[in-house]
């Protein structure tokens, strides 16, 4: 069995999440902080070494007041300027004994197990993959005015999520390689892909949404009261 180190990211500001007096991550989601269902998901794995969570350096005395004797088993790690640099912090901080790399948002507390198997098993084959779901809807591209310029064939088109799986060793390397465009890269596949390598895509879940906004946030709310539901039928 490979092992691996999973981090997540939850450096954001959180400037879509109105109408709450707590970030997403923090925010009790049935029960459970949203960062803590995230990190359940993989700490009862046997292939998961080690846990990362990564703050902003401003939450992290506030993070500790609330959450510390939550936190067994989870390394506490400050994040950078960007969702890049906040991984980098933690990629530096996986233990050599983890071979291979998950990173995942940690507002996507809804994860499903399968999910993260398919993805750690390609990420083993593969030495890269992430889980995608196909996109149902007719797609449009615009222009500044906002009127349409043209459909976009979707045959070929996948929604990226998270887990997203790499060896360690070729991580390191991309962001070694892409030091000075951090900035450009709205998720580590993309990184991996600049530099020549071919991302396995898995399948993904309609349901492992990523908590962004309010109604993000009630919409988990309703898959979880579902999944509840139909764990007593």
């Amino acid at each position: 069995m490979a092992d691996f180190a999973v981090i997540l990211p939850a450096a954001g500001s959180s400037s879509r999440f109105r109408g709450f007096d707590q970030k997403k991550t923090f925010i009790d989601l049935r029960g459970v902080p949203v960062w803590k269902r995230t990190v359940q998901a993989f700490a009862e794995r046997q292939d998961v070494k080690q846990i990362l969570l990564i703050l902003q350096d401003s939450d992290t005395t506030a993070f500790n007041r609330q959450f510390g004797d939550d936190l067994r088993g989870v390394e506490l790690i400050t994040g950078g300027a960007s969702r890049s640099e906040s991984v980098r912090n933690g990629l530096l901080s996986v233990k050599n004994t983890c071979e291979f790399v998950a990173v995942h948002d940690v507002a996507r507390p809804l994860i499903r197990p399968e999910v993260i198997d398919e993805v750690f098993s390609a990420t083993v084959k593969t030495g890269a993959a992430i889980p995608g779901v196909s996109i149902t809807s007719t797609v449009k591209r615009i222009n500044e005015a906002r009127c349409i310029e043209s459909t976009v064939d979707r045959s070929d088109l996948v929604l990226a999520q998270t887990p997203q799986g790499f060896s360690r060793r070729l991580l390191l390397d991309v962001y070694t390689q892409v030091r000075g465009q951090l900035q450009e890269f709205t998720d580590e596949a993309a990184m991996v892909e600049s530099v020549g390598h071919s991302v396995t895509v898995t399948d993904g879940a309609w349901d492992n949404i990523k908590i962004t906004t309010a109604a993000d946030f009630q919409l988990a709310q309703m898959i979880l009261a579902g999944r509840v539901s139909s764990s007593r039928d």
